[in-house]
């Protein structure tokens, strides 16, 4: 794969969850603020409209919250377990930095590495997740402690199909930015 398709798919993944299709699912993201800008209207060219008028005229009784689901995150190196909500639509890589769990994440999501290596631990929830693409499948051949089902934090998407999922951050990562790795020259 070139290098500039490589670099279009993690544009287009990373600004995927801002291209929101409709109006509701723009108020649900981010709230009022998408109610304002959706409600306001602007007068067309030419409409003799009063200009002092600045009341705010959203609906403020409509508080929809983003639909959560609850996962647990089994830490291998201390075998503390932590159970948390996460909005659907939210990585589980970002759920777990939001949520001060240790799970590492060193190219932040853009597919370069395997430090976010987590083990999902039934199959029949693994079952129900997107098959992992090439990209992934690649940095997975390169973490430590790979199982049957094994994903990449950054690329498992919370659903409500993952409602109550159980994951396992395996109590090693191979960090080469970390672990002594020292690139050659070319």
């Amino acid at each position: 794969m070139s290098i500039v398709r490589s670099l279009a798919r993690q544009c287009t993944r990373a600004i995927s969850p801002f291209l929101l299709a409709t109006e509701s699912e723009a108020m649900q993201r981010v709230g009022t603020t998408a109610t304002r800008v959706f409600s306001t209207s602007r007068p067309a060219a030419g409409d003799k409209t009063d200009k002092t008028d600045k009341t705010d005229k959203t609906d403020k009784t409509d508080k929809t919250e983003a639909p959560t689901i609850s996962v647990t995150y089994h830490d291998e190196k201390d075998e503390s377990v932590k159970t948390v909500r996460v909005p659907v639509g939210e990585n589980l890589m970002e759920a777990a930095h939001e949520n001060d769990i240790d799970l590492e994440g060193a190219c932040e999501g853009s597919l370069a590495c395997s430090t976010c290596h987590i083990v999902i631990e039934s199959r029949e929830v693994f079952d129900k997740l997107p098959e992992a693409d090439d990209d992934e499948n690649d940095m997975l051949d390169l973490a430590f402690g790979l199982t049957e089902t094994s994903r990449l934090g950054c690329q498992v998407i919370a659903s409500a199909d993952l409602d109550g999922v159980t994951v396992r951050i395996p109590s090693a990562t191979r960090n080469f930015a970390v672990d002594g790795h020292v690139p050659k020259p070319h």
